[in-house]
């Protein structure tokens, strides 16, 4: 029997896509978190010193870089892990929509993330034909629940889960014998205060857990802070016994991430630089489009850290679609994240400068006419 998954939302894109690339001056492409500026020169570096790679990689990781992951949690995040508290993985995408099925849940079990999700967190639940189940209040989580998703910074609206937040998240996860998972991909991306100058809070903060890990789970990604999308670089951490499953599993299955992207990551973890330096260019253009947006009537929610603005008119979200494509930017409809973005778009800040410089003045165009 087929799986019953669900629609693979940006194909509802399409006719948008097209009538926002008719615009003359062509498409504002606001609706992907794809970056777009290099990657960084020492990454690269790493990536060809390796590509003498003949035998297989390690599925666990180069001791090398299980060490680095671990540095990385110390020096950026405050935490304590051994290199058997960590596993990287083949970007986190795969992570999260397997990891329902590596901790042998099913048919009765129940699945729960964010009221507004990343549609992957619902497709790992649906590949093991769980229940489904986005909610924010840990309160009304059912005795059913063998996982539970965190997102914070959040994708779509950049929401940011407070130490008293997760600490309860993680409390009630516990009580219900469930693994909680912390997915934290936006960490160094975080614009108001106190985030603008430090990461936000991780899941395996001392102060979320306790003194033991048991049970909790922290996902990363080097994709947004250090514009590797396309090496699949991301990593797991926390509970070792849970790691120690799921890297039995992966063993068996072979996914092992390749060697010279291991070696990679090792120079990506260890160098802050070029992490601050992308920082700067996204916040130049956060604060250019943000200030557009409300200029053109936009209210921005939450949006506090992250990849995205999470704004509406106070209109169901594909009349938001339209209004913008008309004006040939195109960005990702709040509904693609669940019934929480029925009138909220999510406008992406991975495009060039100039790119976002065309979005702004097509609103401050749209601004004067409608004033006119």
């Amino acid at each position: 029997m087929a799986l019953d998954l669900p629609d693979f939302p940006w194909d509802q894109l399409v006719p948008f896509k097209q009538r926002a690339a008719a615009s003359e001056g062509g498409i504002v492409d606001l609706s992907v978190g794809s970056p777009v500026d290099p990657t960084p020169e020492v990454v690269r570096r790493a990536l060809a010193d390796a590509t003498d790679a003949h035998a297989y990689p390690q599925v666990a990781g180069t001791p090398a870089l299980r060490e680095a992951i671990a540095d990385w949690y110390g020096r950026r995040q405050g935490i304590t892990l051994t290199p058997d508290q960590v596993l990287p993985t083949i970007g986190s995408k795969e992570f999260i929509a397997g990891l329902a099925l590596w901790l042998g849940i099913g048919p009765g079990d129940t699945v729960v993330f964010p009221e507004a999700a990343y549609p992957t967190y619902e497709l790992g639940a649906a590949l093991v034909r769980a229940d489904a189940l986005a909610a924010d209040d840990p309160a009304t989580w059912p005795d059913t629940t063998r996982l539970v998703w965190l997102n914070s910074p959040g994708n779509p609206d950049g929401r940011v889960l407070s130490v008293e937040q997760l600490r309860a998240a993680v409390a009630r996860a516990r009580e219900l014998g469930a693994v909680v998972v912390g997915d934290e991909c936006y960490a160094e991306l975080g614009w108001e205060p106190p985030y603008d100058t430090a990461p936000t809070p991780s899941i395996l903060d001392p102060r979320v857990v306790g003194d033991s890990v048991d049970g909790v789970l922290s996902v990363y990604s080097l994709s947004k802070q250090s514009n590797l999308a396309g090496y699949r670089a991301a990593f797991v951490a926390g509970d070792a016994a849970v790691l120690a499953d799921v890297l039995a599993v992966r063993k068996h299955t072979g996914m092992m991430p390749p060697l010279p992207v291991q070696q990679a990551m090792v120079e990506a973890l260890a160098d802050d630089t070029h992490v601050q330096q992308q920082k700067t260019r996204y916040r130049a253009r956060r604060n250019m489009l943000r200030r557009a947006l409300e200029d053109a009537g936009f209210r921005i929610d939450h949006s506090e850290a992250g990849l995205y603005l999470w704004a509406t008119r106070g209109e169901p979200a594909l009349d938001t679609v339209s209004w913008l494509a008309d004006r040939g930017i195109l960005v990702a409809p709040g509904t693609f994240y669940g019934p929480a973005g029925a009138e909220h778009v999510r406008v992406a800040l991975t495009a060039s400068d100039d790119r976002i410089a065309a979005a702004a003045q097509r609103l401050a165009s749209a601004r004067r006419l409608a004033g006119s």
